[in-house]
């Protein structure tokens, strides 16, 4: 498809290479264009009818829009910025240089910039960040032919006609009632009797997150937004809570392997902002070291006396690590999907400390053997062997449960206390559970 619009531009083929946008989707023609030459780049958006345009703009990433506004003329850029949807418009200034953001906003209708800049006093990552103010509402004395007047007259330009909310003279959310509700009632119906008045909102600071995890229990296509006084202010759309769960899944991902969120795709994000997301954890992590360091310093001389412990050392630390990680993530993702809560505490340690046991037995037994017939050692050693085995795995599990619940009560997210942090102390741990049986047994 590339290739055949290439050519089409090369042969100044504008009303075939037009036609065959239309067929496109806008997120296929926003990928598309992201990967043209940059002096191709204006003239193939402009080839785009005006509506498919707008679309394929919201698509794209930030660089790419930058790129075309410098190239836009005021008018263009007017054009533009009218027939995206607010809450769109909001994310792309978000992501704007100022001197952007002012062209941007010199060139909206007035009440479009009020309306943003009302959008933009949100704190980040609320709900009120999130929301468009492009709704229908209606009153609950209108009938559903009132309703279906006032959706045909105010819907071209709301997000979504599908569900309508319905407020009184002071904008409080009384109840909500969908197309399907007004379609297979009477045109003489009151929306009053007919509308739902259980309806599952968001407060304009509730954080973006908990607004993903409604959408997700409810199965909601759209979700109400209301201020402090219960008036209806906004909705936020599923699409918009897609794109939050993508960050969200994202951004713990990077947390798990110790590395500073970024909200950008990774080929967009250079080499030295790459290594200033990575270090700071890198730094961390190789200081934490340390203790593990003096541990071995500690114990120098027993492992002089006792030259076979030292084989066994990255063995013991790994199994622990493993065994903290699988348990760390394991309970992460219960946190993150409100499956597990603070009160679940000691029910959630006395099942780990039974699957520990488990695990453990299994692993000891299996290491016992392996130190006699693969490594060729005595008995006594082996049993050193197997029992910081076992007892690692439970303590690592143990912490692998524990810390990521004593995060998230205290306000930290969860996802830092994934592998790499669970693996740093369950080292230490594990050396110290190693030295003190081996002492114990040997004497040392």
């Amino acid at each position: 498809m590339e290739e055949q619009v290439i050519r089409l531009l090369e042969q100044r083929q504008f009303s075939q290479l037009r036609e065959l946008l239309k067929e496109m989707e806008p997120f296929d023609i926003a990928a598309m264009l992201e990967e043209m030459p940059e002096e191709q780049l204006p003239l193939l958006f402009r080839i785009l009818p005006k509506e498919l345009a707008a679309d394929t703009f919201v698509e794209m990433d930030s660089d790419t829009q930058e790129l075309l506004i410098h190239s836009f003329s005021d008018r263009e850029l007017k054009t533009v910025m009218d027939q995206i949807y607010l809450d769109d418009a909001v994310d792309i200034i978000e992501e704007m240089p100022a001197n952007v953001v002012k062209r941007i906003l010199r060139h909206a209708e007035p009440e479009t910039r009020m309306q943003i800049n009302r959008l933009l006093q949100y704190p980040e990552d609320s709900a009120g960040s999130l929301m468009t103010i492009e709704f229908v509402d209606l009153r609950k004395d209108m009938t559903v032919q009132d309703a279906f007047t006032r959706i045909r007259r105010t819907g071209v330009n709301k997000e979504t006609i599908y569900t309508c909310y319905v407020m009184d003279q002071n904008r409080m959310l009384l109840g909500l009632v969908s197309v399907k509700t007004l379609l297979l009632s009477n045109y003489e119906d009151v929306i009053e009797d007919i509308m739902e008045t259980n309806v599952i909102y968001a407060t304009t600071l509730e954080d973006q997150e908990a607004v993903a995890d409604t959408f997700a229990k409810y199965d909601l296509m759209a979700l109400p937004v209301v201020d402090m006084e219960h008036r209806l202010v906004g909705i936020i759309t599923f699409d918009d809570v897609m794109d939050v769960m993508q960050e969200e899944a994202t951004e713990d991902i990077e947390k798990m392997a110790a590395i500073m969120p970024s909200d950008r795709p990774y080929m967009k994000v250079g080499v030295w902002d790459t290594y200033k997301n990575r270090i700071p954890w890198l730094l961390f992590l190789m200081l934490s070291a340390t203790f593990t360091s003096m541990i071995l310093t500690h114990f120098e001389t027993a492992l002089a006396v006792v030259p076979a412990l030292t084989v066994f050392i990255p063995m013991l630390m790994g199994t622990g690590g493993n065994a903290g990680g699988q348990t760390s993530v394991t309970i992460i993702r219960g946190l993150s999907l409100n499956e597990i809560e603070y009160r679940d505490m000691p029910a959630v340690i006395w099942k780990e400390l039974r699957v520990a046991a488990c695990c453990g037995v299994t692993l000891a037994v299996v290491c016992f053997f392996k130190v006699i017939l693969l490594d060729r050692k005595n008995p006594m050693t082996a049993l050193v062997v197997s029992a910081a085995v076992l007892v690692t795995v439970c303590v690592a599990k143990l912490v692998g449960c524990v810390l990521p619940v004593l995060a998230k009560r205290i306000g930290f997210d969860p996802a830092v206390m994934a592998s790499p942090f669970i693996t740093t102390i369950v080292d230490a741990v594990s050396l110290l559970i190693y030295f003190a049986i081996a002492s114990l047994v040997f004497g040392l």
